[in-house]
């Protein structure tokens, strides 16, 4: 399959700034390997959609809400970001399972209003730092999958190892060979064929000193990339690195 680099610009940039960040990426983003996706802010979702219509960089969101609408004071709805221009949207992420308490089950739900929208969800999954120093990563892993994803699923995967994300540390790549190889034979025995078919990304401080050699491992199929996104050389050399040396 074709590796695909997400970009999770979280809570950073005015308009300007998302708009000149979409421009580079946009400019810089001929004859690359991989396919790219960036994810801005609520706010700049519209206008970064717009401004990318036609050049193969896809937009989405970094949550939605689990109903269509409502009295919801904040929150998005799925719909609302397909409207927008949207094709995809993070969910599960650890710093919304960690900051807003987001359960399982709360993600689950959200995948299933996202992909009733037409969204393609990119499910996060990954252990925290404690549990992996307590050998119990691959359990943590396995059941943010089992309760996570919705039975119907068609989206992506990503492995966020918590204490990784923003730390400029790395799993080994053995260990991230292992747990996304724990991640391919849940899909693949869950949901046969497609499972099998499912993108797996790495997320977790990859940047250009590293993204080759995570990039080649076995089953990792991409890159969900945060901090090294706000800098488009930096995004476009992850990209780059999807291919051959």
């Amino acid at each position: 399959m074709t590796p695909l680099v997400a970009g999770n610009w979280k809570m950073h940039g005015t308009l300007a700034e998302a708009e000149a960040l979409a421009r580079a990426v946009r400019d810089g983003s001929g004859s690359l390997p991989a396919g790219l996706l960036v994810c801005p802010s609520f706010l700049h979702v519209a206008p970064v959609a717009a401004l990318l219509a036609g050049s193969g960089v896809a937009v989405g969101g970094q949550d939605c809400h689990a109903a269509a609408k409502g009295a919801h004071t904040g929150d998005v709805a799925a719909p609302m970001l397909r409207d927008a221009g949207a094709t995809h949207v993070i969910l599960g992420h650890s710093e919304r399972r960690t900051n807003r308490a987001e359960t399982d089950a709360a993600v689950r739900a959200k995948a299933v209003a996202a992909l009733a929208a037409g969204l393609i969800p990119i499910i996060c999954v990954g252990e925290t730092e404690a549990e992996r120093m307590d050998g119990q990563a691959e359990a943590v892993v396995e059941r943010q999958l089992a309760e996570s994803l919705p039975d119907s699923f068609a989206g992506i995967v990503a492995y966020e190892p918590v204490w990784a994300i923003g730390t400029g540390r790395t799993p080994t790549e053995a260990d991230i060979t292992a747990i996304h190889g724990v991640i391919r034979a849940h899909l693949a025995a869950r949901f046969g064929a497609a499972g099998g078919r499912t993108p797996i990304l790495y997320g977790g401080s990859m940047k250009p000193a590293n993204a080759r050699a995570i990039l080649a491992l076995p089953n990792v199929d991409g890159g969900l990339v945060g901090g090294a996104s706000l800098v488009a050389t930096d995004f476009l050399a992850i990209a780059q690195a999807a291919g051959p040396a």
